[in-house]
């Protein structure tokens, strides 16, 4: 099986998420002889590229980041740019990854992607979602490699079925909502260690203040 991978992220390649844990599905997706192409939208001069491995391949995954609860605008740009599929037998899948813990943030999206192979000429072949996945461009490279391995096991499964079979998928998928016993475990604890979690990233990044700060409060 071969298949063709477009990113929908608009940081570059080294600076993605979406890029590492697509590093990560193909590493599960080879396994038994599969091949992969990964074309990045974030990078423009692959776009002409990435047109042609559309129109010419039959299976089609666009992977991308939950952008304000839908799809990065670099991606529906692309997405404009491609004309119908005139031979009605390709797959176009997805694969949502976001920050937020819960499914139901990506579902609006979802319901968009659902829309779009008929739009092009292409059968579909279901979305998966991940959330809870902030932290991996933040945290090293260890703590983020452990994150992302899951989508090693989650592409050796899509090479077997070639699509995002719900029942077989479920396993790996985010849950759909917080329990209220995960909720009162945040309002303990939680939110204290993501306190902790964001100034250690704040520190990363090159913040120097206290996150805490209030600069602006002498004008009122």
């Amino acid at each position: 099986m071969h298949l063709t991978i477009i990113s929908g992220a608009a940081r570059s390649q080294t600076k993605s998420n979406t890029a590492k844990i697509i590093a990560a599905f193909c590493k599960g997706f080879q396994i038994d002889n599969n091949t992969v192409e990964v074309w990045y939208l974030s990078d423009r001069t692959q776009w002409s590229r990435a047109r042609n491995a559309f129109y010419n391949n039959k299976e089609i995954l666009f992977a991308l980041p939950l952008y304000v609860e839908n799809v990065p605008g670099i991606m529906l740009e692309f997405l404009e740019s491609l004309s119908p599929k005139t031979c009605p037998d390709t797959r176009l899948s997805f694969l949502i990854q976001g920050g937020f813990p819960e499914a139901s943030q990506s579902r609006c999206c979802e319901s968009f992607l659902k829309t779009l192979p008929g739009k092009l000429g292409c059968e579909y072949g279901g979305t998966f979602i991940r959330g809870d996945m902030f932290g991996v461009g933040l945290l090293g490279n260890k703590l983020g490699e452990k994150m992302v391995q899951p989508f090693v096991d989650i592409g050796n499964c899509f090479a077997q079925y070639g699509y995002f079979e719900p029942k077989i998928f479920s396993q790996f998928a985010s849950p759909e909502y917080l329990s209220k016993k995960q909720i009162r475990q945040f309002e303990k604890t939680g939110k204290y260690i993501q306190k902790w979690f964001m100034n250690i990233i704040a520190k990363r990044i090159g913040c120097k203040g206290k996150l805490s700060a209030k600069p602006y409060t002498w004008i009122s």
